[in-house]
C-alpha cells in the first residue's frame, strides 16, 4: 500500500505523533483551522462558479467588438467545457504525483492567467484560447479542492465542512448572470474577467499559507490512453449536448453524441483491463459510492436546469427586467447559506438514508413548484418559495457529496474524487441541455413561435419529474449509510 506524505501545517494535519494514523485513514480529529481550509477552497470555486455564469450575458456586447456574430460566440462556452471534460479526469492523479497544495495553487494561477488573457482579448480565437486555458485551472479547483479538504477533516466534521464546500456551487450560476448584466450596463464587459484577479491572488496566498501539501509516495503510471478516450468522450458528449437544442445543428450534435458515446464504450473496455484507470470503474463495486453518483447525478438535472429556466421565465415569459429578476432569484442562494447549519443536526437525527429519501421528494415539489409561477404571484411569495428550494436541494447535495466517501479508502481518494466530479459537470450540463429540449418541445406542441408561461411550466415539470426518479436510488442506501460520518447511530444508541 502506497503510504501518504504529508507535510504538517498548522493544525490542518495531526502532529507526527498521529501520522502513522493519517497516512492510512486520514486525520483522526480536524485540526482547529478546518474551517478556513474549507472557506479557502469555497472562495477559489466560487471564484470559478461566477465565472461560468456570469459570461453569458455580456456575449452580444463582446461579439460587436470581436465583429463577429451573437450566435458565434457559443464557442468560447464550449471551449471552457472541453476543458473542464478532458482534464477533471486527469486530477486526481496529478494530484497524487505533485502533491494537493501544489496542484491547487498552480489550478489558481492557471485560471487568473485565463482571466487576465480573456479581458486583454481583441479577437474571439483568442477569447477561445483564454477559455480554453481558464478551463483547464477550473478543471483542477473543483476535484482538487475537495480533495485537500477530505485529507484535511476528520469524518465527525466532514458534514460541516462539506456544507460550506457546496455553497458556491449552488450561488454562483445565481449570482452571475446579474452581476454580469450589471458590469456590461456600468462598466465593461472585460471587468467580468478582472474581477477575478484580486480573488485569485489572495487565493493563491492562502492556500500556500494554510493548507498542507499531501501526496501520494507512489501515485502510479498515467493512463495515457484512458486520458485520451476519457477526453474524446467527454468533450464529444458535452459539445454534443449543447448542440442538441439548436435544431440547425442537430445532425453535428448526433455525431458528436455518436463519436463520444463509441470513445465511452472504448474507454470501458480499456478501463476493464487496466488497474489505474484515469476514471477508475472498479470505485462503483462500492455500494455507496456507486448510490451517490447514480442518484446525485439524476438530481443534478434539476439543478443544473434551474438557473437556465428561471431567469429566463421571468425576464422573457413575466417581462421583468434582468435587475428584477436577478433579485428574486437570489433567494435560492440565501436558503443555501441558511442550510450550512441545520445539515449536521438533521443527519445526527435521520441519519442519510432517510434524510435523502424525504428531502429529495421536497427538493424536488420546491422546483416544481416553480412551474406554477406567474406574474400575478407576489415578489415575496416567489422569493421564499425559491428560498425554501434552495434550502432543501443544498442539503440533498451536501449529503450526497459527503457520503460518497464513506467507504472509499484514502489511497483511492483522489481517483474518487476526479470520477465523482467529472458526472457532476456533465450531469449539470445535460440539465440545462435537457430543459432546452424540453421548452423546444414544449414550444411545438402548443405551436408557439416563442416560448410562453406553459411552456416554462412544462419544461420545469419535465426535469423535476426527471430528478424524482433519485428517490429509487436512495431508497437503496443502506440504513445505517454514513452512521460514522452522521453520528446517527451513536444518537440512537439507548443510554445506559
Amino acid at each position: 500500500m502506497a503510504s501518504v506524505n504529508a507535510e504538517v501545517r498548522d493544525g490542518i494535519v495531526p502532529a507526527a505523533g498521529s501520522l502513522a494514523k493519517t497516512r492510512d485513514e486520514g486525520p483522526p480529529v480536524s485540526g482547529a483551522n478546518y474551517r478556513l481550509v474549507a472557506l479557502i477552497i469555497a472562495s477559489a470555486l466560487f471564484m470559478e462558479f461566477v465565472d461560468s455564469t456570469v459570461l453569458a450575458t455580456a456575449l452580444p456586447t463582446m461579439a460587436r467588438d470581436f465583429g463577429v456574430r451573437p450566435q458565434e460566440m457559443s464557442v468560447a462556452l464550449t471551449s471552457y467545457l472541453l476543458a473542464l471534460a478532458v482534464f477533471i479526469p486527469a486530477s486526481g492523479t496529478i494530484a497524487d504525483r505533485f502533491g494537493s497544495r501544489t496542484v491547487f495553487r498552480a489550478a489558481i494561477l492557471l485560471f487568473v492567467l485565463g482571466s487576465l488573457a480573456c479581458g486583454q482579448s481583441v479577437s474571439l480565437e483568442m477569447m477561445v484560447v483564454s477559455r480554453f486555458l481558464q478551463g483547464v485551472g477550473g478543471a483542477m479547483m473543483i476535484p482538487v479542492g475537495r480533495l485537500v479538504l477530505l485529507r484535511s477533516v476528520a469524518k465527525q466534521d466532514m458534514v460541516n465542512a462539506m456544507s460550506w464546500l457546496l455553497v458556491p456551487a449552488l450561488i454562483g450560476p445565481i449570482l452571475g448572470p446579474p452581476l454580469g448584466g450589471f458590469i456590461v450596463t456600468y462598466l465593461d464587459w472585460r471587468w467580468i474577467f478582472y474581477i477575478n484577479l484580486p480573488m485569485g491572488v489572495l487565493g493563491f496566498y492562502l492556500v500556500g499559507r494554510f493548507i498542507a501539501n499531501i501526496r501520494e509516495d507512489e501515485p502510479g503510471r498515467f493512463d495515457t490512453a484512458g486520458f485520451v478516450l476519457s477526453g474524446l468522450s467527454l468533450g464529444c458528449l458535452l459539445f454534443g449536448f449543447e448542440m442538441v437544442s439548436r435544431p440547425a445543428e442537430g445532425a453535428l450534435a448526433a455525431a458528436l453524441i455518436l463519436v463520444g458515446s463509441v470513445a465511452g464504450v472504448l474507454y470501458v473496455l480499456h478501463a476493464r483491463e487496466r488497474e489505474n484507470a484515469i476514471l477508475d470503474l472498479s470505485l462503483l463495486k462500492d455500494e455507496t459510492f456507486r448510490l451517490s453518483v447514480i442518484a446525485g447525478s439524476i438530481t443534478r438535472i434539476t439543478q443544473g436546469a434551474q438557473p437556465f429556466l428561471l431567469p429566463l421565465m421571468m425576464q422573457v415569459g413575466f417581462g421583468f427586467s434582468a435587475a428584477r429578476s436577478g433579485t428574486i432569484t437570489v433567494a435560492t442562494a440565501i436558503g443555501s447559506l441558511a442550510m450550512k447549519s441545520f445539515a449536521p443536526r438533521v443527519l445526527r437525527r435521520f441519519g442519510f438514508r432517510r434524510a435523502l429519501v424525504w428531502n429529495g421528494v421536497i427538493a424536488t415539489a420546491g422546483y416544481a413548484i416553480c412551474g406554477l409561477f406567474d406574474p400575478s404571484w407576489p415578489v415575496w411569495a416567489m422569493f421564499c418559495m425559491l428560498g425554501l428550494s434552495g434550502f432543501f436541494m443544498s442539503f440533498q447535495f451536501t449529503a450526497y457529496n459527503t457520503i460518497a466517501y464513506d467507504g472509499i479508502d484514502k489511497k483511492q481518494m483522489s481517483r474518487a474524487t476526479a470520477f465523482y466530479s467529472t458526472f457532476q459537470q456533465l450531469m449539470l450540463s445535460l440539465g440545462i441541455c435537457v430543459a432546452a429540449l424540453a421548452l423546444q418541445a414544449a414550444m411545438k406542441a402548443n405551436a408557439h413561435a416563442a416560448p410562453s408561461l406553459i411552456d416554462f411550466s412544462i419544461a420545469f415539470w419535465v426535469v423535476t419529474a426527471i430528478s424524482l426518479g433519485a428517490t429509487i436510488w436512495n431508497l437503496r442506501f443502506a440504513p445505517d449509510a454514513g452512521a460514522e460520518i452522521s453520528g446517527h447511530a451513536s444518537a440512537a444508541a439507548p443510554k445506559r
